[in-house]
């Protein structure tokens, strides 16, 4: 997996991706205080391996964890200055929620918020999806990227 990198000053607008969103019964925004066991209940279920980087969304304020919720259930995140300061994820929203627009919601969410707190550019870490990034948000590669800051990893076994 390798990092990208995104230009903050040239993002797509965001009101229009929340607008659909909102149209189809969902809602993406930042998440609060109050909600964090159960977005972290949510995510241990699912992907307990994110949940140290969801938690630490929580411990600044204002939070850095956007949620996706349908009908006042968590559905999807997305976290940001979490693993290193202007890098974007993890991220990830529910396999049955898939195809309405929640993870660019998320993603652009995080990636405004991170352009108002004074951010040029944003780091993808350790993509998947890279055609998707390219596509949503202009996302270029990043030479050389792979691990990334994700070296000497707990628990990892070596080659």
């Amino acid at each position: 997996m390798t990092d990208m990198l995104v230009k903050l000053y040239d993002l797509p607008p965001l009101d229009a991706c929340l607008e659909n969103i909102t149209s189809k019964g969902c809602t993406v925004r930042r998440a609060m205080a109050y909600e964090k066991t159960a977005v972290l209940d949510w995510l241990g279920s699912i992907a307990p391996h994110w949940v140290d980087e969801c938690a630490a969304g929580f411990s600044h304020a204002p939070h850095k964890c956007f949620i996706a919720t349908e009908n006042g259930a968590v559905v999807g995140f997305a976290v940001y200055d979490v693993v290193i300061k202007n890098m974007f994820g993890p991220t990830l929203v529910d396999d049955r929620m898939r195809g309405k627009g929640l993870g660019t919601g998320l993603m652009l969410s995080c990636m405004h918020s991170m352009r108002n707190d004074g951010y040029g550019y944003a780091i993808i870490g350790g993509v998947g999806p890279k055609e998707y990034y390219a596509k949503t948000v202009g996302a270029v590669e990043i030479a050389g990227s792979t691990p990334g800051v994700y070296i000497d990893r707990l628990n990892q076994k070596k080659s």
